[in-house]
Parts: C-alpha cells; sequence; structure tokens
C-alpha cells in the first residue's frame, strides 16, 4: 500500500496583474495616519463633539414605537433592516430638501437629493460619472485630498489655482480655460470648490468671490461647478457666521452639484447628501446602484429623525465646542511653532500651517513626530501628484509639491490637549530645523 504523500502548492508562478492606478497612486496620507493612535492626534478630522445623548434618545424612540409593531405582528417593523432605495430613503430625501431650501436656500426636492455612503461616495462618483482620462478639473491650490486621489484614478488633469487666505482666487479661472484650451485643445469639465471653511486651510470665500466665481463660470456652458459644503453647519459665532452657498444661484438646477455630509453635523455614520442636475443624478445612483445597492435604512431613520428634530438643538454646543478648540490651537501655534504662518478659520476643523524654512520636509518629519506622540497631515498630501499650476503671472507649469506645510486639526482634542500637543510638535520642529524663530504672521480668514 502506497503512503499518501502532501503535495504543496506553487504560488510563486501565480502572477496576476493589478489596475495601473494601484501601483501609480499612493495610499490616502490620512487614511495611513489613522492607523496610528498618538496621544495628540491632529491628523484626520475626527468629530469629538458628538450629540450621543441624542442619538440615544433617538434610537430609543425608534426602538419603542418598534416594539408596538412587534406586538401588532406588523411586518413594517421589517423596513428599517431591509434593502432601500437606491437613491436614498424618501422620508430622509424630504426633510433634507425641505431644510436646504429653507436653510441655505437651494431649490430642489426630494428627486432632487441622493443619499451616499458619506460625501467621500459622492466625490468618487462624480469623478466616475463625469471624468475620461484625459479630462481637466478646477481646483484651489492646495485642496481636499479626498477629492484628488480619485479625480487622479480616474484620469483626470489636474489644474491648480492660486488661493490665498480668502480662499480660491476668481480671478485665474479665466486664464486656467485658455490655458488649458492652448495646452490640451480642451476646456475643463469641472471646478470644485470648498466654499465653507475649506479643508485643508479653513478658508472661507465671501460674498464677492462667490459672485465673481458664478459669473465667470456661468460664462462657460461646459463647466460645471462642484461645491463642497461640509463644513457649512461648522461656523462660529452666535448665528453659526451663516454664509449663503453658491447653489443659490442655481435655481434651475443645471449648474452646480451641492455636496454635504453628516459626519461634521451629526456623527459619523457614513452618510452623505447632495442636490444634483437631473442627468449627473441618474447616474450617479446608476453608480452607488453598482458601488453598495443601497444605504442603511436603520442609520437613514436616525438621521431623518435627527434633522427633523434635534440638529437646530444641538448645533449651537456643538459649533461653540469647536471654536473653543480652533481659538485654542490658534494661539498655541502663534505661541509655541517655529517660524511661519497659519491660517486663523472662522468655522470648519483645521489650521493650516507653513514652516518660513522651505527646506523643512514635513513628510519626512511627521513619523518622527508621531514616535514622540503628536500627528499631523503632511501639506504635500493637499496637491495633486501630476498636475499642474497656473502661476500668478498667468502660465501653465507642471507643479511642484511643497513640502513646507501641514494641516493640523483641531476636532478631536480638549483645549488643553491642544495647547500641550502643540507645544510639544513646535519642540520638536525647532529641534529639527534648529531655527531660531522670528516674527509669526497670521492670516486673518
Amino acid at each position: 500500500m502506497k503512503s499518501s504523500v502532501l503535495v504543496k502548492s506553487d504560488h510563486s508562478s501565480f502572477l496576476i496583474k493589478y489596475a495601473d492606478w494601484v501601483k501609480k497612486l499612493p495610499e490616502s496620507e490620512i487614511r495611513r495616519l489613522l492607523r496610528f493612535s498618538p496621544k495628540y492626534y491632529f491628523s484626520g478630522g475626527k468629530p469629538g463633539i458628538l450629540p450621543v445623548d441624542t442619538f440615544h434618545q433617538i434610537m430609543e424612540e425608534i426602538i419603542s414605537e418598534e416594539r408596538i409593531l412587534l406586538k401588532r405582528k406588523d411586518s413594517k417593523v421589517l423596513e428599517k433592516y431591509n434593502y432601500g432605495a437606491t437613491e436614498g430613503n424618501v422620508d430622509l430625501r424630504t426633510i433634507l430638501a425641505n431644510r436646504l431650501r429653507k436653510r441655505d436656500h437651494v431649490s430642489c426636492s426630494a428627486e432632487d437629493v441622493l443619499i451616499t455612503a458619506g460625501s467621500q461616495q459622492t466625490l468618487f462618483a462624480i469623478n466616475d460619472c463625469l471624468i475620461n482620462p484625459g479630462d481637466i478639473i478646477l481646483t484651489t491650490r492646495p485642496t481636499y485630498l479626498g477629492f484628488l486621489l480619485p479625480a487622479e484614478k480616474f484620469g483626470a488633469i489636474i489644474v491648480t489655482l492660486p488661493s490665498d487666505d480668502g480662499g480660491l482666487m476668481p480671478e485665474f479661472i479665466d486664464s486656467a480655460v485658455k490655458l488649458c484650451k492652448q495646452k490640451f485643445n480642451k476646456v475643463p469639465k469641472i471646478l470644485y470648490t470648498i466654499p465653507y471653511s475649506d479643508n485643508p486651510k479653513g478658508t472661507t470665500l465671501s460674498s464677492k468671490r462667490k459672485q465673481q466665481i458664478i459669473d465667470i463660470v456661468f460664462s462657460y456652458n461646459d463647466l460645471l461647478i462642484v461645491e463642497d459644503v461640509a463644513y457649512k453647519e461648522i461656523q462660529f459665532g452666535k448665528t453659526g457666521n451663516y454664509i449663503r452657498p453658491l447653489k443659490e444661484n442655481d435655481p434651475e438646477n443645471q449648474r452646480i452639484a451641492y455636496l454635504s455630509t453628516s459626519t461634521k453635523e451629526a456623527a459619523s455614520f457614513r452618510m452623505g447628501y447632495s442636490v444634483l442636475p437631473e442627468g449627473l443624478r441618474h447616474a450617479m445612483v446608476k453608480a452607488k446602484g453598482y458601488y453598495d445597492l443601497c444605504s442603511s435604512e436603520f442609520v437613514q431613520a436616525i438621521l431623518a429623525r435627527y434633522y427633523e428634530k434635534y440638529i437646530d438643538l444641538t448645533l449651537p454646543l456643538i459649533r461653540q465646542g469647536y471654536e473653543e478648540r480652533c481659538k485654542a490651537m490658534v494661539k498655541a501655534i502663534k505661541e509655541y511653532m517655529p517660524d511661519g504662518s497659519s491660517t486663523n478659520p472662522t468655522g470648519g476643523f483645521f489650521v493650516w500651517f507653513e514652516a518660513a524654512n522651505q527646506d523643512f520636509d514635513s513628510h519626512s518629519f511627521v513619523q518622527k513626530a508621531i514616535e514622540k506622540g503628536v500627528a499631523y497631515v503632511p501639506g504635500f498630501a493637499f496637491y495633486p501628484q501630476f498636475g499642474y499650476a497656473v502661476t500668478e503671472d498667468s502660465k501653465l507649469v507642471r507643479l511642484e509639491r511643497p513640502t513646507n506645510s501641514m494641516r493640523i486639526g483641531y476636532s478631536l482634542l480638549s483645549p488643553k490637549f491642544i495647547t500641550d500637543g502643540i507645544k510639544l510638535l513646535g519642540k520638536l520642529m525647532k529641534e529639527e530645523t534648529r531655527k531660531v524663530p522670528s516674527k509669526f504672521s497670521t492670516f486673518m480668514v
């Protein structure tokens, strides 16, 4: 009788070729840094002020109602635990549409609203539905990396425009369109902007600049504005420092895609909502059907009740808490960081810092900082890897990503931890650069 022989499979000969973008594009710097849990976490925009007790109350209300249905053996009890419409629950979309009309002056109905897995899925789907390799996107310099990476994945040519302490500089939009025609023989397809306390700098567009953007962009019939208003509800001041969106200038819902998220104004339930031109909305519903079929009905039920009954009760305290954290960070940066410049936001989650020492490399330094207990996001991550730049003398050049900047988030930690963490970060940076601090300047937003 022959003995059995265990034959080991040789997997070394198995080769699989991945899509080109897998090697071409790096992992998101924010996602990478989430793996670390230093004492002073200034990296991702994790909300640190959340109305947890409110959500407990909402869930208790829902559960109490469901117990009644269970006693009646009513099949409606299954609805929150089942598949739903790809575009989102109609009750939630109706509540959001009503709020957007009243609060943001956005002309929309429930039919115009799309629910997604966070605004990140919306950003991915916009690129998926609109961008072919070689299509051109205009955006600020720097800008949110969660939009940049999907755009580069789909082969977009990203042309960045100058920004200052007031955000996007509208006067360069016309120049960018002309330069793109000359260089690439095509016009841009998208202008991506974050008008409220933008990520990463924290700057906010003035009413004057918003009107300039509308006047310029609407003069072209083939350029879509993608307005990302993730931080619209986190504006400081007694009344929330309310600023009207670009979208109010689009009553026919044809020229602007308006994107928001529940993460900042509620909690990270991974639910985004948007108002989209009809054709784009239909395309994105189709795309979402491929991504995840539908969003959680239970989560949508929680948020429907939150937006209908509770949001305006919780937001004032949430804003106040973030404002205190922002002030603590701005003060600590001025006091403890090395020579450089920073923004002074009027809302949102982030401060942008640029070291005066141009040779300082925030990317290589971040690992050293993490080992000592403090984390931030290196500024290079907020520039396209293979993009272009419209210069302030209106030339189109290959973009060189600066290394001396960083995004520092104040949303997660208390004011005391923010002060202590910035003090440590400043000490480490000064040791790294061996540079004596000089006069500090602050960009007022």
